[in-house]
């Protein structure tokens, strides 16, 4: 009974967006509403968005609010399903062979116990929660977002040495992606999909005082202000919302909380300081 008091209502848009308020994440209507969908449909959602938006982060705060297990697969150049799926203990095989000659048992050696479980794997065995992160797709390539069709629609996945695995019960999935590529419409019509954009100044000052309770108003206005113009510069990388925090915690350390100074807490590429010092885009904030 008492984890069931602890259970979180995600019965409609609102209690999503209340209960990932109490996971420290601020959730807008429309993403409040596309949550509720995947969650209530069992269907991954796709998020894209410029980075540092807070793609990763709904996937950790529905991790931390429901109390399932987050598994985090972090998508590369190259990735296979070697490294995402499973592999095979190769010494462990070998000294089975080595047994074999010396007159042990010949049995075969593509059984489970020498199976190695990466985390879709591990995602789709798992007797308990789980919120599968897929992170960055867009870094994969095409062959590997083939791949990972049969598990989006049927959440079961082939190792052809064992045959079909099938989900013990369907994880949360989320995808993220920062659209440095196009991904296809093969992937996209498995998921739900919701783009992030930047929060307006006065709302990502209210995640930074979610996050930072004991940081003063002044200070989280006139950081989200200033993010709010680097933003709209022509730079390199612009800052996320967690480089805001960051910004808004550093300056809440200092005696004289001046921004040009602690720019390398917000930007981390050496010419866009240079520019935004050069072209005075923070004056007056």
């Amino acid at each position: 009974m008492a984890d069931e008091k602890r259970k979180p209502d995600l019965t409609s848009p609102d209690a999503v967006r209340e209960a990932l308020a109490g996971a420290g994440y601020l959730a807008d209507e429309e993403l409040a509403v596309a949550t509720y969908l995947a969650l209530e449909l069992g269907e991954p959602l796709l998020l894209e968005g410029e980075p540092g938006v807070g793609k990763t982060a709904l996937a950790k705060a529905l991790a931390e609010l429901s109390g399932a297990r987050l598994i985090r697969l972090q998508c590369h150049e190259g990735i296979d399903v070697h490294s995402a799926l499973y592999d095979w203990d190769y010494p462990r095989q070998l000294l089975a062979v080595r047994a074999a000659e010396g007159g042990a048992s010949t049995a075969d050696l593509f059984r489970e116990e020498f199976l190695l479980r990466r985390p879709l794997l591990d995602a789709i065995e798992s007797d308990e929660p789980v919120v599968l992160l897929i992170d960055e797709i867009d870094r994969a390539d095409d062959e590997f977002e083939a791949f990972l069709l049969e598990l989006l629609s049927d959440f079961q996945v082939t190792i052809p040495e064992l045959g079909t695995v099938k989900a013990k019960q369907r994880p949360v999935v989320v995808l993220t992606s920062n659209r440095t590529r196009e991904l296809h419409d093969a992937l996209k019509r498995r998921c739900l999909y919701h783009w992030i954009s930047h929060p307006s100044p006065e709302r990502e000052a209210e995640i930074v005082r979610a996050h930072l309770p004991d940081v003063g108003d002044d200070i989280a206005r006139r950081v989200c202000e200033a993010v709010a113009r680097l933003r709209a510069a022509d730079l390199y990388k612009a800052p996320g919302i967690g480089e805001a925090i960051a910004w808004a915690r550093a300056l809440s350390l200092l005696d004289d909380p001046a921004l040009e100074p602690t720019l390398g807490v917000a930007l981390k590429v050496r010419e866009d300081i240079e520019r935004v010092v050069e072209s005075g885009v923070l004056e007056g904030v």
